[in-house]
């Protein structure tokens, strides 16, 4: 096997296992800085998320936060860390593959969010789509302009070789660049389920109504396509994507960050996400999604489901596999568990998404607040 690409090695892990625990200081700067109006909006259309008590200031107005509020997701734009930016193993793939969130207030329109972070951990792992791979677990804490702690989360990236991934992988054999066209009986079950997405919004869902093993509605995303991809880069901002200077100026800072094209021009490791060609070198099965938009498919079916006067507590993800142009997104969800803590009245729900093939794309763990009638 030619190696293409660099390689995990043991002095470059001694390097990064020297960084646990020590709080990062000097970390890209943020796609979002405050939660504007414009800021918010976007990011829920990137994910297809269209409540209005994200997106409508005068339908905001009227509910008890008398102003739009950040989708729960929306924190993914303040932090890069967060969304995947990792350090150390210079030009050794990464690939975002979940997080734990606990939030313990809504931010609001105009809110000045700043973070801080550091590494919490380094696991390695036997995988399937490429032999030995690293998880390397952030831990970063959210605050807004008064000083107040709004959440709180880990996530992790898992850092892979990408010459073992396309030439020994095992993971995508059947399914790497196979495309598979939808007949308009499909298209049609497709449409159907987006015509009958529903916003709980002004509705309060009381905890008392829920029941333990209530099924919320199956939530929809996809077909996947190319377009679908940069729509969320756009609200989210990519980790990566830069132009003419500042990609040179960010190139020169990491200098294995720039992967050549074909052209013989440095350009961005996340090109995976609408560079077939390129994707398929790293030993996915073609250009795919992001991993913080697929966790916030996951929430977006659960604020959806609790309406405006629920509060998301906590929610857990794994993306499990790639999901390529051309897949489709199935998202079911259960009620596990209802249960009274320090006065709040939760409900935990267990969430799985699956494609259209049935394949396990992402898991998840929620606990969310609803109101009472007591």
């Amino acid at each position: 096997m030619s190696a293409k690409f660099p390689k995990i090695t043991e002095a470059g892990l001694a390097e990064l296992r020297k960084r646990i625990g020590v709080k990062i200081t000097n970390t890209v700067e943020p796609w979002n800085y405050e939660a504007t109006r414009d800021a918010i909006r976007h990011y829920a259309h990137g994910i297809g998320d269209d409540n209005p008590l994200w997106c409508d200031p005068e339908y905001a107005a009227q509910t008890k936060y008398g102003s739009i509020v950040a989708l729960p997701s929306f924190l993914f734009t303040t932090s890069r860390l967060i969304s995947g930016y990792c350090g150390g193993l210079s030009g050794v793939h990464a690939m975002w593959a979940g997080a734990d969130w606990t939030w313990h207030k809504p931010v609001l329109r105009n809110d000045i969010i700043t973070t801080e972070a550091y590494l919490k951990d380094l696991v390695e792992h036997q995988t399937k789509f490429a032999g030995r791979a690293f998880q390397q677990i952030y831990h970063v804490d959210f605050f807004n302009q008064h000083g107040d702690k709004v959440a709180e989360a880990d996530s992790w990236v898992f850092r892979t070789d990408r010459d073992e991934a396309r030439e020994r992988g095992t993971k995508y054999t059947e399914v790497k660049g196979k495309v598979e066209p939808y007949t308009e009986e499909q298209l049609a079950e497709f449409s159907a389920l987006y015509e009958k997405e529903e916003i709980r919004g002004a509705t309060p869902r009381y905890w008392e109504d829920v029941k333990e093993g209530e099924e919320l509605p199956t939530m929809m995303k996809g077909p996947m396509t190319v377009t679908g991809f940069i729509c969320y880069a756009q609200g989210w901002g990519g980790l990566y994507i830069r132009a003419n200077k500042l990609a040179w100026k960010m190139q020169q800072a990491h200098p294995g960050l720039g992967i050549k094209n074909r052209f013989n021009v440095p350009d961005c490791p996340e090109r995976v996400h609408w560079d077939e060609d390129f994707a398929l070198e790293v030993g996915a099965p073609g250009a795919y999604d992001y991993g913080p938009e697929r966790c916030s498919w996951l929430t977006h079916q659960l604020t959806n489901w609790m309406g405006d006067d629920g509060f998301l507590r906590k929610a857990k993800s794994q993306i499990r596999r790639h999901n390529p142009d051309g897949d489709a997104i199935f998202i079911n969800a259960t009620v596990v568990r209802k249960f009274v803590e320090d006065g709040k009245h939760l409900v935990e729900i267990q969430q799985k998404a699956e494609t259209h093939r049935g394949e396990l794309s992402a898991s998840g763990v929620a606990i969310v607040e609803l109101p009472s009638r007591s």
